[in-house]
């Protein structure tokens, strides 16, 4: 059945990233990528069984992050969580989150990341003889979005 009323729809191109219960807004970013969760099946057969097998979930996996984005007002933003995230004495101990909003900029859905750390930031496109914009990308580690056991960061 379609929806009849679609301003309530989540837009895959409305979503901010902020840090810490959103001590540190990190802003809007144009791409995410990795936001999604594994389970590692254990499968087990009994002797007497033949060739029957029970699966049950195992441990969850949870990919890198890279969000992408033109660099903006909201790149220094991400300069100063990157500075203090850096050689830091407590490693991953924040959290972050990804809000995504529909046409109203009312919040859908979040997803709260469990100890979360950069991995990876890069801003490419400097080149004097094109007009290409300068892309900005940040990629995170993090011990997932679930509450699946895992101790809250």
């Amino acid at each position: 059945m379609p929806f009849s009323d679609t301003s309530t729809l989540a837009l895959a191109n409305r979503f901010e990233f902020s840090i810490d219960e959103g001590r540190m807004n990190l802003g809007s970013w144009a791409q995410c990528q990795g936001l999604e969760v594994t389970w590692k099946m254990a499968d087990y057969r009994a002797g007497d069984a033949g060739n029957d097998r029970w699966f049950f979930p195992g441990f969850t996996e949870y990919p890198a992050i890279k969000l992408t984005r033109a660099a903006c007002q909201d790149s220094p933003k991400v300069q100063e969580w990157l500075s203090e995230n850096s050689f830091t004495s407590k490693p991953g101990t924040g959290t972050g989150t990804i809000t995504l909003f529909d046409p109203n900029n009312k919040e859908v859905i979040r997803w709260d990341l469990k100890a979360v750390l950069p991995v990876k930031w890069s801003i490419v496109g400097f080149e004097a003889g094109t007009s290409k914009v300068a892309l900005e990308t940040l990629e995170l580690q993090h011990n997932g979005f679930l509450n699946d056991g895992n101790k809250p960061a």
